[in-house]
């Protein structure tokens, strides 16, 4: 790829070298991309709104919902029983022409099937074309049980047959790993070996394509002239890389940047007050937690989780970091989905009964780690300071915390080892508005072992078999008493000890127009313009 040389220069004068006659839009994101594989990162946020900018899926989600609406496939049908789903592809599609793959031929039924069956075959060369590639979601949404069959009917017609009926199917489909790749483009990377290109210089049918990417700087996308929904008022957008939320909030208010994600809990009532903002709020559809190992003594010790639960006083870590934007978990889904079961009962703050549980239990003296994310997220402003009342009021129970922490990417890598030791902090904004996308992804069987997302690799036959039958279940009520029992064996089990949900910001200038605000937490700038 021919990337253009980008200077280390700000924002403001990356969209001055746009043209006076071009429009630009400057978001400020909150840190780097993993990749641009939309298929095997997970950490969200700048990765999820680079794949809402550059790729489509067969089906979306409505903007400012959780509702699907039709995509790249027109339209589909369903069988009586719900194993088979055929998607009718809309005509005319076209693939992205950048300076390093220009196509032949517009978006068939063969790039559809390729986009799937590349996640779910180990022996594809896409299995692991970068060392270490995982398709989390894939796997952890047990995709490859679930799928039996990808069959191409013709070019425009897609039929996929289950092997059981998934009650959360089309909403699955709307999420990331869905996004649907030219075939083409990557048969053309394999023969001119290649392949790690994919997560580099990415290539979708979306609104915007991809220009070139500065590592920890920035990122450049034009519009797309071929979108199937026409052609966005914006015509170059760019993400300037900046990880500081005091950093954001200068830029923003200096007219650097349009758009920023995540403000501090302490900046935004000034915001709020800053005649020259507008500032965007929802509760977040999200959750914060602590993960211990359970496969690793002494953590795989029920009474000995609870132990520590009840040694960690929630609401002061809640008041302190969250400041007033961010309320008290007890369940490992927020209080705004479906299914959410307020009659289970919080552990305690109790410190004296979890200095003794944890004598009961022969654990004297324990030394262990505390996982302290990097990087901001929409469910953790702070997790660094998260980790340090965590360790003094482990403390007072006679238990000795050492802090750890890497680089993001890394950080999301290492936390999925099976080996690790102690509890890492970690969190989840829901991808499809299903509790299955939780319960399931987050604390299923299927997502236990290296690379997984169940990150306290706690398998519970009891709460599984849960899941799987309302994974079954067409009738929400029924789904709903499921899944309410299955949050009362967490609770009983304390595979994590759940921190808090918290309200989501989003300050941008008040020249902005059209912008929606995400229930899942993706940031989309399809159909946002700039005022005159």
């Amino acid at each position: 790829m021919k990337f253009a040389h980008l200077a280390m220069v700000s924002a403001l004068a990356i969209a001055a070298a746009a043209g006076a006659q071009a429009k630009t839009l400057v978001y400020c994101s909150e840190g780097s991309p993993e990749g641009f594989d939309a298929a095997t990162t997970t950490a969200g946020t700048t990765m999820d709104a680079s794949s809402d900018a550059v790729f489509n899926r067969l089906v979306e989600f409505a903007p400012g919902t959780t509702n699907v609406e039709p995509g790249l496939a027109e339209s589909w049908d369903v069988s009586e029983d719900g194993l088979e789903y055929t998607f009718h592809l809309r005509p005319g599609i076209k693939f992205h022409t950048t300076d390093y793959f220009e196509p032949t031929r517009e978006m068939n039924a063969d790039d559809v099937i390729f986009s799937f069956l590349r996640q779910g075959d180990p022996e594809s060369p896409w299995a692991d074309y970068i060392p270490g590639t995982t398709y989390e979601y894939y796997n952890a949404m047990e995709m490859p049980a679930l799928v039996k069959e990808i069959r191409k009917v013709d070019d425009l017609t897609v039929t996929f047959v289950l092997n059981r009926a998934e009650a959360p199917f089309l909403a699955n489909m709307a999420m990331p790993f869905a996004s649907i790749y030219s075939k083409e483009y990557m048969d053309q990377l394999e023969a001119d070996g290649n392949m790690a290109a994919l997560n580099s210089q990415p290539v979708g049918t979306g609104p915007y394509q991809f220009v070139a990417y500065q590592p920890d700087a920035v990122i450049r996308y034009k519009a797309n002239p071929d979108y199937y929904k026409g052609a966005q008022k914006i015509d170059d957008l760019v993400f300037a890389i900046t990880p500081d939320p005091a950093v954001r909030r200068q830029r923003l208010e200096a007219g650097e940047c349009h758009v920023m994600p995540y403000p501090s809990p302490a900046d935004i009532e000034a915001m709020k007050a800053n005649d020259d903002l507008q500032v965007m709020e929802q509760p977040g559809l999200n959750v914060a937690y602590l993960a211990y190992n359970t496969t690793v003594a002494p953590f795989d010790k029920p009474e000995v989780r609870e132990a520590l639960n009840m040694a960690m006083n929630k609401q002061a870590i809640v008041d302190a970091v969250f400041q007033g934007t961010g309320v008290v978990a007890k369940n490992p889904i927020p209080p705004t989905m479906w299914s959410y079961n307020d009659a289970v009962e919080d552990n305690a703050y109790d410190p004296e009964a979890a200095k003794k549980m944890l004598t009961d239990a022969g654990v004297e003296n324990l030394e262990m780690e505390v996982w302290a994310m990097p990087v901001q997220r929409p469910y953790m402003p702070n997790a660094r300071r998260v980790a340090e009342l965590i360790q003094s009021d482990f403390a007072k129970v006679g238990v000795n915390v050492s802090i750890v922490s890497y680089e993001w990417g890394e950080y999301l890598k290492r936390s999925t080892d099976p080996t690790r030791k102690g509890a890492v902090i970690m969190g989840w904004t829901g991808d499809n508005g299903d509790p299955d996308n939780f319960l399931a992804v987050l604390l299923g069987c299927a997502a236990t072992g290296d690379g997984g997302a169940n990150r306290a690799q706690w398998c519970n036959e009891d709460f599984d078999a849960l899941l799987q039958k309302a994974k079954v279940t067409t009738d929400q009520a029924e789904r709903t008493k499921l899944y309410e029992e299955a949050q009362v064996i967490f609770k009983d089990q304390n595979p994590w000890a759940t921190l808090a949900h918290s309200q989501v910001f989003m300050p941008m200038s008040k020249d902005v127009t059209g912008y929606v605000m995400n229930p899942l937490g993706r940031h989309s700038f399809e159909g946002v313009d700039i005022a005159e």
